[in-house]
């Protein structure tokens, strides 16, 4: 092989890679589906701080809110429910620029259910759509006439008549009590503005606990684009 020869097999050669990379880079861009699930680390205020702390799991600790992707029209909104709308759809765009972090990223993580439960999504997404405009509840009682993030999320799939044990998620007795088990001064202030007993021990879910679940797969941190 002489000089030219083996110059131009190394230029192919480059092209082929160059292309090839291209590609699996195309193929392995992120690319959202309905029913994703979009987990928010919403800030650090007061009472978002108050959620991490009494819902932090081993394996989730900065969530404090969470929607699921859904199409309408051909673009992307977030099925939601948020304090002062209540059960809405937000624009994709608007939910990612909601809250960032010190370089200007959504702290934003993208989860995808398992593919046993993809052909619950439109069934959950129905009973969504139907609750739009119910409000926020902004007590965190586990009933029907208001709901907040992680309730809505969960009875979008157990209003389907599933099993208990086959519901994705769990719930559990939620606490607002510190490490000593004293109710936070955070919270205390919370719902004594509200006139409310703090609703402790009461059935209820969160976002860190929804994020722990063995049935989701996190696909995406908008945080590392």
């Amino acid at each position: 092989m002489n000089k030219i020869t083996k110059q131009i097999f190394t230029l192919l050669l480059c092209s082929v890679a160059f292309f090839s990379c291209k590609s699996n880079q195309k193929n392995n861009k992120f690319e959202i589906r309905e029913g994703d699930l979009f987990f928010q680390n919403t800030g650090t205020g007061e009472i978002d701080n108050a959620i991490k702390n009494v819902t932090a799991t081993t394996l989730s600790k900065n969530y404090s809110h969470v929607g699921m992707a859904v199409k309408k029209d051909e673009k992307w909104f977030v099925l939601e429910a948020i304090p002062k709308e209540g059960i809405c759809e937000t624009p994709l765009a608007k939910f990612l620029n909601r809250n960032k972090n010190k370089f200007n990223k959504s702290q934003t993580t993208v989860a995808r259910l398992d593919n046993d439960y993809q052909l619950y999504i439109s069934k959950a997404i129905e009973y969504g759509r139907e609750r739009i405009n119910k409000p926020y509840d902004d007590i965190f009682l586990w009933d029907d006439d208001s709901y907040y993030c992680s309730e809505l999320i969960y009875k979008m799939f157990s209003s389907q008549d599933l099993p208990k044990d086959s519901i994705p998620f769990l719930t559990h007795s939620m606490t607002f009590n510190d490490s000593k088990g004293n109710p936070m001064t955070s919270w205390k202030n919370y719902y004594k503005i509200r006139n409310q007993p703090i609703p402790e021990g009461i059935e209820g879910t969160n976002p860190n606990l929804m994020a722990s679940s063995p049935y989701i797969k996190f696909i995406h941190d908008y945080e590392k684009e």
